[in-house]
């Protein structure tokens, strides 16, 4: 049985989303911070009344920031109870993909990226990897940026 994805890059991993979930693609949109959100949450951002969470997806998976110039899309997708939109580099093309191509997720694979990969499939010259958008759209649990110190008492 084929499946049809939507594939996008961030630097140089190729993704793919299954095309039923993805709502559309935008290219940047204007984005409202959102204080005291988990750093992958960039802004929220209005889809014609509709409002959306804007999620970093380089920050998600541990990736350095997208170098100068990338300009980035919204990649915006319909979960099982809510639509978001993904930050990504560059959204390219519709892939008609067998079965054959598909192999699960191999285990030498970062813990960030085997989190948020539902498998992969082996293209002629490269591996592309498929995006469980629902596990994407969770961020991770984040190291606290302040450990409290006991206070010394002999000061």
């Amino acid at each position: 049985m084929n499946k049809q994805v939507c594939t996008f890059n961030l630097g140089d991993t190729l993704f793919g989303v299954d095309v039923p979930v993805i709502q559309e693609v935008l290219r940047p949109q204007a984005m409202t911070r959102v204080p005291l959100a988990p750093s992958v949450v960039r802004g929220l951002i209005n889809l014609r009344g509709q409002i959306l969470t804007a999620i970093d997806l380089r920050e998600r998976l541990s990736m350095p920031p997208a170098p100068a110039g990338v300009e980035g899309m919204n990649l915006v997708v319909r979960l099982s109870e809510d639509t978001v939109s993904f930050l990504v580099d560059d959204v390219g093309e519709v892939l008609d993909l067998e079965a054959e191509q598909f192999e699960e997720t191999p285990p030498t694979l970062s813990k960030a990226l085997s989190e948020v990969t539902s498998g992969v499939y082996k293209l002629s010259d490269k591996l592309l990897l498929l995006l469980n958008v629902n596990a994407a759209a969770v961020p991770r649990e984040e190291e606290p940026n302040f450990i409290p110190q006991p206070l010394n008492s002999s000061l």
